[in-house]
């Protein structure tokens, strides 16, 4: 939280305008991280380990925004049915 209000601060400072600002582009998976060029106000170091802890315990994201907030707030999921992932032998068993 601290971290945030740091990069709300930078944004009301004019250190970074707000649609450029790490906080609004976030996440940043690998694939942004690497391309060249880098056009961000701010490093790439920045991006991807905005914490000193961040860099031993990382998760890096697939893909960065879809749609912005309307992707945000409306998650679609693309994995097959819960059915799917059920054994043979549960199957079975779910059909006595």
């Amino acid at each position: 939280m601290e971290k945030i209000r740091a990069e709300i601060a930078a944004v009301e400072a004019g250190v970074y305008k707000m649609e450029e600002s790490p906080l609004r582009r976030a996440p940043h998976p690998a694939s942004t991280l690497v391309q060249e060029p880098w056009d961000r106000p701010y490093s790439r170091a920045e991006a991807a380990f905005p914490l000193p802890w961040v860099s031993e315990n990382k998760i890096w994201p697939f893909s960065a925004r879809i749609d912005h907030a309307y992707g945000d707030r409306n998650l679609v999921c693309v994995c097959p049915p819960v059915e799917a992932y059920e054994t043979k032998e549960a199957q079975e068993l779910s059909s006595r």
